[in-house]
């Protein structure tokens, strides 16, 4: 069968060269002429995955298990098994990933001596410290893994050891030691050493908990390596797309909002079939600036997306029925969240629950949130948890009527938010320093930070923030009509408004009207121009 030689041929040719579509195509139209064997199939199944095909890539990958299974490799049955593993755990599921673990299990019987052992200890002890944030078994897998690298010298073994053991380290709140651990760990990864999948779920990790901890200088620079690194592989590979997900919530961070909302929705649904739980920190991402833009229907459907994936839009979700006055259903969705989470997800909460109960009359309770979150980042010395514990503090401060001790504290968590770039949380600081200056009856000082304070809302487009903040809107314009024209000027039609906004196109369309009458312009870009004239945007 020339024809079938031929392509063959051309197909492992081109899976050398890492041509992916013609390795995809060639041994594809190979496949239906006649079966492949277990060496092509899984050249196949891993020219797919490269291309972004996951549902390609998953098939294939299952059939080359049952191939193996069969013909009695088991090892090279678990192996599979373990990758099938991981790829369904990072596509976010776990029942799946699970099943597949104890297939590599049950194939590794007797075999604790192979490398196949070594990656399965990996996923292991990963998934005990991802989901339960159990580090007790990673000491054990850390040293089997040593073992096993002494014997075979495979450079993934012993980088999974060093993984294991920095992120336990890490979790256990010896930060400094533990990033020490994990930079070593990378040598080999940066060396080209360890396969790509498994270096990109370990980069993925790496960076995740940058992010967890608030340390977003630290997280810059994993996600510059990140990006260095897949630049040199295919564009269609699912860890080109998550290190874009990380660019994004830096930049968004940073104050970049209306290229992230641009952005992130759409490559945030381009993941979901792929990494999950990486869709999910997206859709959170762009929840929370709708949120902060008065986009109330669209944060909410953002939400309710990160939550498909099986995330918790926290606390994202509570600030949003915080910001709309329920704040006693705010306050009692943070708390269950807080009753499921490990210090690292708990952090991230205890600010808006500190502010939160203070909304709700609760002062013993938002004190304890706030020493909890105090606790928390003695333990991690991170710098986002440094900062958020200063500005809970300085709520509590200031609503005992203790403004200069407030200020104090302000000033400490704006140094550590100015280097990391974090310009609402700036923003945030400074109308609490307003507020504290009038207190301390410094009146020039407090006029400057409220000044401050508005200015970054308003490049930002928070417009609740500028709404709550501006004495009063220029041109005559209601709150409904100045929420209405930014979002007119941003591109949005009446229908999007409509959405945005909870309205009628009718009644969108007749506050347009006035507005035109009101500001003296005839058109959607007259009205756009004057926004911006006047700082609505």
């Amino acid at each position: 069968m020339p024809e079938l030689d031929q392509l063959l041929t051309s197909g492992r040719e081109a899976f050398a060269r890492r041509d992916w579509p013609a390795a995809a195509n060639n041994l594809a139209a190979a496949a239906r002429q006649a079966p492949l064997s277990t060496r092509d199939l899984e050249a196949l199944a891993s020219s797919a995955w490269w291309l972004g095909n996951v549902p390609g890539a998953l098939a294939g990958a299952e059939e080359l298990y049952r191939r193996l299974n069969d013909a009695g490799d088991r090892p090279g049955a678990a192996m599979t098994a373990i990758n099938l593993s991981l790829r369904w755990g990072t596509r976010g599921d776990l029942a799946l990933a699970s099943g597949w673990l104890n297939r590599a299990r049950r194939n590794l019987d007797g075999l604790e001596d192979i490398p196949a052992y070594g990656y399965l200890l990996y996923v292991e002890a990963s998934m005990s410290l991802d989901f339960d944030g159990d580090a007790a078994p990673v000491a054990g897998a850390s040293a089997a893994l040593v073992e096993l690298w002494r014997t075979h010298r495979d450079p993934a073994l012993l980088c999974f050891a060093r993984i294991l053991s920095g992120l336990a380290l890490v979790r256990g709140g010896q930060t400094a030691t533990g990033f020490s651990d994990i930079d070593e760990a990378m040598l080999p990864v940066l060396a080209g050493e360890v396969p790509a999948e498994w270096s990109g779920d370990i980069y993925c990790t790496v960076t995740h908990l940058c992010h967890a901890l608030g340390d977003f200088a630290r997280m810059r620079a994993w996600t510059q390596a990140l990006e260095h690194w897949t630049s040199g592989l295919s564009r269609t590979f699912v860890y080109a797309r998550v290190t874009r997900v990380h660019e994004l919530q830096l930049l968004s961070t940073e104050g970049a909002w209306e290229d992230v909302v641009r952005e992130i929705g759409p490559l945030s649904e381009e993941l979901a079939a792929a990494h999950g739980w990486m869709a999910g920190a997206g859709f959170y991402e762009l929840g929370d600036i709708l949120r902060l833009r008065g986009d109330s229907s669209g944060a909410a459907r953002a939400f309710s997306r990160v939550r498909g994936t099986g995330l918790d839009p926290q606390p994202g979700e509570a600030l949003l029925l915080h910001a709309a006055g329920h704040h006693g259903q705010a306050l009692e969705q943070l708390s269950r969240s807080l009753g499921e989470g490990n210090p690292l997800d708990r952090a991230r909460l205890l600010l808006p629950a500190t502010e939160i109960a203070l909304a709700c009359r609760q002062p013993d309770l938002a004190a304890a949130y706030c020493g909890e979150l105090e606790q928390i980042a003695e333990r991690f010395a991170s710098p986002g948890f440094l900062a958020w514990a200063s500005h809970a503090r300085a709520h509590l401060l200031l609503s005992s009527g203790m403004p200069a001790e407030a200020a104090a504290a302000l000033e400490s968590a704006a140094r550590i938010y100015r280097s990391q770039r974090a310009r609402y949380s700036i923003a945030q600081v400074h109308e609490l320093l307003a507020a504290c200056r009038t207190s301390m009856h410094q009146q020039a000082a407090a006029e400057a930070d409220m000044s401050t304070a508005l200015a970054i809302y308003r490049q930002l487009g928070a417009l609740p923030d500028v709404r709550r903040l501006e004495p009063g809107l220029p041109g005559g314009l209601t709150a409904r009509e100045a929420e209405v024209l930014a979002l007119v000027s941003r591109g949005a039609s009446n229908r999007d408004v409509a959405g945005a906004l909870v309205l009628s196109e009718k009644t969108v369309g007749r506050h347009l009207a006035n507005i035109f009458q009101k500001i003296g312009v005839t058109s959607r870009t007259g009205a756009a121009g004057w926004a911006r004239e006047h700082r609505l945007l």
